[in-house]
């Protein structure tokens, strides 16, 4: 099955640009969420943190939520759950 990849953030946010870049270069499949167009995404986002906070650019793998990962830490847990 394949790994279901979220990207949770902001098309002005030049970090979300980041991840659509570094999941593109690898030929990741993955759904962008743009917290500021959509509130339905905006409010899953709030969902995943205590704070409810807008805390993008969020990444989803599955079940695990990554704020903010670094290029390694992301590439490993893409890896590990694969």
């Amino acid at each position: 099955m394949a790994l279901e990849i979220k990207l949770y953030g902001a098309d002005r946010c030049h970090k979300t640009q980041h991840y659509k870049s570094f999941l593109e270069s690898r030929g990741l499949d993955y759904k962008f969420l743009d917290v500021e167009e959509n509130k339905a995404y905006a409010e899953a986002l709030r969902n995943l943190y205590e704070n409810r906070r807008l805390n993008f650019p969020t990444i989803t793998l599955d079940e695990k939520k990554l704020r903010n990962p670094t290029d390694a830490e992301l590439d490993k847990w893409i890896e590990k759950l694969k």
